[in-house]
């Protein structure tokens, strides 16, 4: 049975015990894909994408300790949104210096522009985090349940199949089905509850 991943501030603490390689597998795992699509969005090739990722991981390494673990003013989402928009400004710079001409002062600029996060970029920056971390979550918890169940769930809450349908095609009673679709909802659920406060600012 797959242990509960920790909540935010302990594993927080975690990150900042040298050589603590659990705890760097979790957060990269949750937030790698993450920092990817932000990456895209900004117009990022997938070499600079991978690039930002190691940065921002470097980057969150060496500046951990400076969080305020449990703090109002040291929300960890917004805390990791700046770092990553940083490295992008970086990146976009950068880029800007070496290939003159590209279109990228544009993009710089209005980067540049914003001093804080945008209620676009929030809404963005949530959505996406939300989405890796369904999946996130999904992907640890499937080991837990029978395969047929674990189809019933995915076709009927993700891909929209009603259930009575999906339980013919696999073989299930409906009752089972619905039992099934309940049990690994809320085991869900509880395995994202864990990283709610992951999702303040």
């Amino acid at each position: 049975m797959y242990e509960l991943p920790e909540t935010r501030d302990s594993l927080l603490l975690r990150l900042r015990q040298p050589g603590n390689h659990d705890a760097w597998r979790d957060f990269a795992s949750l937030y790698e894909p993450l920092i990817y699509r932000l990456a895209a969005r900004k117009g990022m090739q997938h070499a600079d994408a991978q690039d930002l990722i190691q940065d921002v991981l470097l980057a969150v390494s060496r500046n951990i300790d400076r969080l305020e673990v449990g703090s109002e003013a040291g929300r960890f989402r917004g805390w990791l949104f700046r770092i990553v928009r940083n490295m992008i400004v970086n990146a976009v710079e950068k880029k800007r210096r070496t290939v003159l001409g590209s279109g990228d002062s544009d993009v710089l600029r209005q980067l540049a522009e914003e001093p804080d996060l945008s209620p676009a970029e929030r809404t963005v920056y949530l959505l996406e985090f939300r989405g890796e971390l369904l999946h996130w979550a999904a992907k640890k918890i499937q080991p837990e349940f029978q395969p047929a169940n674990w189809e019933l769930f995915w076709c009927t809450s993700v891909a929209g199949e009603p259930i009575p349908a999906a339980a013919q095609r696999l073989g299930l009673s409906l009752g089972a089905a619905y039992a099934a679709r309940c049990r690994i909802l809320a085991r869900l659920k509880q395995i994202i509850e864990e990283f709610d406060d992951w999702t303040q600012w």
